[in-house]
């Protein structure tokens, strides 16, 4: 039996799977209220600087599930 060679990059399917997985570590990461003094808190904001690096490389695009401005997540206008 022949083995098939690997794809060089994730399906859109893929692409899309990996997405749902890096929301739900990202609200895993951001949900917890801990003191930003503590080595936790300072591990858990580098694990989240590299996952969004990753989707970033991944989409090649910005993270769409994070939107932040100075007041908190930006939301897109409604449609009316």
């Amino acid at each position: 039996m022949a083995r098939s060679k690997p794809s060089k990059q994730f399906s859109q399917a893929e692409i899309e799977r990996f997405l749902l997985a890096a929301e739900a570590l990202h609200l895993s990461i951001v949900k917890p209220f801990i003191s930003p003094h503590c080595d936790h808190y300072r591990q858990t904001r580098v694990l989240h600087e590299v996952l969004l690096k990753a989707v970033r490389e991944v989409t090649g695009k910005e993270v769409e599930f994070i939107r932040w401005n100075a007041t908190g997540p930006v939301l897109p206008p409604k449609a009316e």
